[in-house]
């Protein structure tokens, strides 16, 4: 997912853009309410995690323009005010859920996951598991397996063969692995994706006699039989 955090605590920031990161996210982060409606109405997120009290504008105004405005992308609202009144007043201003700081990074993770589930019409429309010729991807255990075994997956490994299943039978390019993956919308001129690919076909290739990640000499990748 893209996800867009509008917090202006740098710790309470840096906490969650690790973690949403690790879990194979793209995230931007705004450090004030101005600047977070700017990029809730400019750029397209899958989700927006806003924090209620925030410089510029508070994040209650943040809530309530981008509602008025017909933005219905879903928003979860992190606040250290944990009356029930102003729960009530964030859910009622369109927020889909509260979460009162602090609060535990695997709570704010499932909670971003069912808003998101909610808003595309519940769990029946996005599959927890890809499965690839004998290739399985567990999208909730985070898990990989191929003929049964399981293959250890690193963060950002897991991200790159969840988007090249996803587009299975296709082929990738470097550009479109830049922008999903990495979140880059430029080249690097690096070679950071030959070596995750790299090591990603030898953990889910090597030992089995028919490869399923393949490179399309001049064009990028391709995962299927």
């Amino acid at each position: 997912m893209r996800v867009l955090l509008v917090e202006d605590d740098p710790h309470t920031a840096a906490f969650i853009v690790k973690g949403l990161r690790e879990d194979g996210h793209a995230v931007d982060h705004a450090g004030d309410g101005k600047q977070g409606l700017f990029l809730a109405t400019t750029e397209g997120y899958d989700a927006i995690v806003l924090d209620r009290m925030l410089p510029g504008l508070d994040g209650m105004t943040v809530l309530q323009t981008l509602r008025g405005a017909g933005n219905r992308t879903p928003l979860l609202l992190l606040t250290a005010l944990g009356e029930v009144d102003h729960r009530v007043e964030g859910l009622r201003a369109g927020a889909d859920d509260y979460l009162v700081k602090p609060f535990a990074y695997s709570e704010l993770s499932a909670r971003v996951d069912s808003i998101v589930r909610r808003a595309s019409g519940g769990d029946e429309r996005e599959p927890t598991r890809l499965r690839v010729a004998d290739l399985e991807l567990d999208l909730l255990s985070r898990e990989a397996r191929r003929a049964g075994k399981r293959i250890e997956l690193q963060p950002r490994e897991f991200r790159l063969l969840e988007y090249l299943m996803r587009q299975a039978e296709r082929v990738v390019t470097r550009t479109m692995l830049l922008e999903a993956v990495w979140d880059y919308h430029f080249d690097p001129q690096t070679n950071v994706i030959d070596v995750h690919v790299s090591r990603l076909r030898q953990k889910i290739d090597h030992g089995f006699a028919r490869p399923l990640l393949h490179t399309v000499r001049g064009a990028g990748y391709r995962l299927g039989e």
